[in-house]
Formats: C-alpha cells, structure tokens, sequence
C-alpha cells in the first residue's frame, strides 16, 4: 500500500483545557468557576458540586443534575478536596511545559481560556487585566514555539458568580455577557489566535445541565431554554469573530460518538436515527443556521413551552460556524 502523507500544514498536537490544567484557582483576580466548586472524584464516586442553602447548610450535589433548592449558593467551602485549585499548576509553568509540547512535535495545541480569569464574576463592564496578561503571555510562547493555538472560550468554565445570580444559561442574559467575554479575547489576542471555539462538547447539555451550563434546575424547559441560549450567543460570537477579524475561523464542539444499528432491521435503524438527533442537531443549528423541525416538533409533542423568536432566528442564520470540531471517543450499537 502506497504511503500518505498528511498535507502540507496539517495542525498535528494536544489539548488541555484550563480547569483541567491551570491550578492558580483564585489567584491575580481570577474568581470561581464551575469546576472550581466540583470535588475530586473516583472510580466508585461521581464528583459533586457544593452549595449552601439558605439557612447556612453546607451540601453536595451530583454535578451532572442539579436540581438546588431555592436561594441556595454554589461556591468553594472548607472540608473538600477540589482537585482544580492546584491541577498541574500550569499558570506559573507553562513556558516549560510548552517547550515539552514543542518537543513532542506539536504544530497545535487546543486550549482554553477560563472565562472568570478575564471576567472574574462575568457580567462586569471591562476585564480582568493580569487575565489578559497571563494569556497574551501564553499564545505568545506558544508562537515562539511554532505552536498554533486553538482556543476555545468555554470549555465548563461559566463564572459562578452569574449562575448564583441568574440561575447559569436557562437566563438571557448570559448570551451578552459571553458576548463581551468573546469580544475581549478577539480584541486582545488579535494576531495570536486564529482558530476558536465557542463551546467545548455542546451537546453535554443533553445530560450535564450544570457542568455545561451551570443550571440550577434541570426541568426540560429550563434545559432547552439553556440550550437556545448558548447557540444564540456562539453565533452571535462568530459573527463578531468576523467583524474584529475576517481571517478569525470559528468552529463549534461536538462530543461525537458514532452508532451503528445493531442489524438491518428496520427497528435498529430507527433507533439509531433517534439517537443521533440528540447529538446532530447542535451541528444543524450551529453549521446551517437554524433549527430542525422535528426538534421543534419533538417539544410540542413533549409539551415542552419553548420560545425561538424571529430575532432569534436572524441571529442564527446569520452566526453559522466556519468549521465542524468533534471529539470522538467510541463507537456504540
């Protein structure tokens, strides 16, 4: 068999998301952020979110479903293990981790920037400074390097302030200040960042309600109303990508696991075909610029009250991503 190469400038590298690495939880004004409120976890135990109710009583709470009782405040508390706050303290070490990537022979390094390092509690006016400092700093190592790096915006890191304020992404409100977030970093990384993604795994909102969208409730409508949310506010970022920058390219994030029915039956295949509306709508809406109506369909025939305005919908046409990003980790029958 004849050899392939892979084309000239093929983006070969990593990926390593801030919560995930960073540490420095609540240092040079960063505030919190989910993850920074998440316990660390285990084979046999889930990790837990904590909260305090209104009465004082500290709690814990699957982080996937959220479901707070009313008033209760997520936050970081004395007696837990939250393994974010340290990580592998890349913040005072990346120059000599990327050295490491660079001689791994990375061309590419997917990363984030942690939302509340640049807005510490996410709706104020103007940005963190030593935030932007500390990620200028990183983007530019990484062009010392020969690193190209691909930056996604949110990737679980939605400040905690706004989500005890509003209740995370079920609220509108959160669409402008993602917007202003957004517009910080095209503006401050302008020349060191070409390639961006609006959210990491976008269609975890299918499950992880809190850990993707900070929601404090997970009825159906609360879900849906967060889920409208953030594809109104990636696509207004992609459209104020290209206004900053016309050479920004702006991607979603899919977590894609391919199906396969388990036989020709036609029941295999109809099923399958169920499965993966879940998953291809998120690309529908972000890629073509509006949303399927068999999911539209799908909420009324659940009796799920859910609002698309016209407004909404020029939004979305108007936002449409540049390119199709997806992590792909099984296959399943």
């Amino acid at each position: 068999m004849a050899r392939t190469n892979f084309p000239e400038g093929f983006l070969w590298g990593g990926s390593i998301a801030s919560n995930q690495c960073e540490g420095a939880w609540d240092e040079d004004g960063k505030g919190v952020a989910i993850l920074d409120c998440a316990t660390r976890g285990s084979r046999d135990v889930n990790r837990f979110v904590t909260y305090k109710t209104r009465e004082g009583k500290i709690e814990k709470c699957d982080l996937a479903w959220v479901d707070l009782p009313e008033g209760a405040q997520v936050g970081v508390f004395e007696g837990f293990d939250y393994p974010t706050h340290e990580a592998v303290d890349f913040y005072h070490h990346f120059e000599e981790d990327i050295e490491l990537f660079a001689e791994m022979g990375f061309k590419a390094l997917r990363m984030s920037i942690n939302w509340p390092r640049i807005f510490p509690v996410g709706d104020e006016s103007e940005p963190n400074q030593a935030g932007v400092k500390y990620y200028r700093r990183v983007f530019e190592c990484l062009q010392k390097h020969g690193i190209e790096p691909v930056v996604t915006l949110s990737h679980y890191e939605t400040p905690v302030g706004v989500i005890n304020k509003w209740g995370g992404w079920a609220d509108r409100r959160m669409i402008d200040c993602f917007v202003r977030y957004a517009k910080t970093c095209f503006t401050e990384f302008k020349g060191l960042v070409h390639y961006w993604l609006t959210f990491n795994e976008i269609n975890g909102m299918n499950h992880y309600y809190y850990l993707c969208g900070g929601l404090v409730s997970c009825d159906q409508e609360t879900v849906q109303a967060g889920i409208r949310n953030m594809l109104l506010a990636s696509a207004r970022t992609v459209k104020l990508a290209h206004e900053i920058d016309p050479s920004y390219q702006v991607g979603n994030m899919i977590s894609y696991n391919c199906v396969y029915p388990y036989s020709c039956n036609p029941g295999d295949n109809l099923l399958v075909t169920k499965r993966s509306v879940g998953t291809d709508f998120y690309s529908d809406v972000q890629a073509r610029g509006y949303y399927p109506k068999n999911v539209l369909r799908g909420f009324e025939r659940a009796g799920i009250a859910f609002e698309l305005t016209e407004e909404d919908r020029r939004t979305l046409a108007e936002g449409t991503v540049d390119f199709i990003s997806f992590s792909y980790y099984n296959t399943a029958t």
